[in-house]
């Protein structure tokens, strides 16, 4: 069901190469169907939104305005969601905020040595849109993520698009979480024609400074294809999850983490990376028994075979090095020694140390994002937070001393470069350009 591998037999290069997995070659198809939508929906607008609307999602709205999701509708989801759900919601939102409020960039200042001051201003966003899987589930948690770290950034107008389900029905919690965030403004679409709307704007919708969130192929595409447009946050694959264990590891625990991201997705990725030859066997009874009354065994048990791996190292400095090599979306340490181990880590989305962390509190109400950089990507990119609701713009005011120290060096620099109206910019300021007339 799961492969094994040593990497002390095979070399920490083979067992990367072993489980590389190379771009899946998206179908032209797609493509061209992407480009079509983007295509159509700047040339047409709403008329191409209440088109495709009908085309892929079966909702035929008759007009624009029932696209908009409503105040009411928002207000009124929220009035009647079930008390349990309601205080989930607000624990998981009230943590997210936590953490996120501490995380907020903030602008500065320095005086250098002549006086000039020198520092960075910090501004939200004005407007960005957060794309949210629907249709056929409901995923409230992604709404929490996106939103409200955008309104603790504070960005002023926060905008979900869902796909709608039959008859142009949004999932009440999803609408419930959204009021709870902090969102100003929704609407019906899903989709690449939801990016375009957001990219390009319509009559019936603004467009956005930047989008994110998770989505299909077809979103993933579409997002990518309007970055320049707009900004985007990130291009999301498959699920995945590397569990460093020692012997003292619990291997229900271990099991239970890995099929955690296997049930997302036949393509997820599950590794568990130890250096105690006798937990493998456990791991793998483990996934066995627990696979057998996991409602969506089907799918973990694609994910298993096809990326799974127990990996077999010769000590936790080796099982901490082959995970920098991966780079993983969720990197557990489920050792003993876990804080210690921290400091060694370079590259994960996120890190969870200690047994009594599961991936799971993380998906939903840690604090942290769970929009995550995968496939890899956690060499350069990073977890989704209020970061990404901002841009920085840079101060500069210097002194006539700070001028004076720079000029011979702005002299140099002009010359060799040979862009003479620059020099004569600064010269000017000292009445002693040789251009000069008046």
């Amino acid at each position: 069901m799961i492969r094994v591998l040593d990497a002390r037999q095979l070399g920490v290069d083979a067992v990367v190469a072993a489980l590389a997995r190379p771009p899946a070659a998206v179908p032209p198809e797609i493509h061209r169907a992407v480009d079509g939508i983007l295509t159509d929906v700047r040339a047409r607008g709403d008329a191409a939104l209440l088109d495709l609307t009908a085309r892929f999602d079966g909702f035929t709205a008759a007009t624009p305005a029932e696209l908009v999701i409503t105040p009411d509708e928002f207000e009124t989801a929220a009035r009647q969601l079930a008390p349990d759900i309601r205080a989930a919601l607000v624990y998981a939102a009230e943590r997210i905020e936590r953490y996120q409020a501490a995380a907020v960039p903030k602008s500065w200042r320095l005086t250098d040595e002549h006086g000039s001051v020198l520092g960075q201003e910090v501004r939200p966003l004005d407007r960005v849109g957060i794309y949210v899987p629907g249709g056929r589930a409901a995923y409230p948690s992604t709404v929490l993520m996106t939103a409200v770290p955008a309104r603790v950034a504070g960005v002023r107008e926060i905008v979900l698009v869902t796909p709608p389900g039959p008859g142009g029905r949004v999932e009440p919690v999803v609408l419930a979480a959204a009021r709870l965030a902090g969102v100003t403004e929704g609407y019906r679409l899903g989709g690449a024609q939801a990016v375009a709307a957001l990219a390009y704007g319509t009559t019936t919708i603004r467009r956005v400074d930047k989008i994110v969130g998770p989505g299909n192929i077809y979103v993933a595409l579409a997002k990518a294809r309007v970055f320049g447009e707009v900004g985007i946050d990130m291009m999301a694959g498959p699920s995945e999850v590397v569990v460093v264990a020692d012997a003292v590891a619990d291997p229900a625990w271990v099991a239970g983490d890995m099929l955690a991201q296997a049930e997302h997705d036949p393509m997820a990725r599950a590794l568990c990376i130890t250096d105690a030859t006798e937990l493998l066997p456990r791991v793998a009874a483990a996934l066995e028994r627990q696979l057998a009354t996991l409602p969506r065994r089907e799918i973990a048990a694609r994910a298993l075979e096809a990326n799974g791996a127990l990996i077999r190292v010769a000590s936790l400095d080796d099982a901490v090095e082959l995970a920098n090599r991966l780079a993983p979306e969720h990197l557990e340490l489920m050792v003993s020694v876990a804080a210690a181990l921290i400091p060694r880590v370079r590259h994960a989305g996120a890190i969870f140390v200690g047994g009594h962390t599961p991936e799971v509190v993380g998906d939903y109400v840690a604090g942290p994002n769970h929009v995550l950089p995968t496939a890899g990507t956690a060499r350069f990119a990073s977890p989704l937070g209020t970061e990404d609701f901002v841009k920085r713009s840079s101060v500069i005011e210097y002194s006539l001393r700070g001028l004076d120290a720079a000029a011979p060096h702005l002299r140099a620099l002009t010359r060799i470069e040979g862009l003479a109206g620059h020099g004569r910019a600064a010269e000017l300021r000292f009445g002693s350009d040789p251009g000069r007339t008046e």
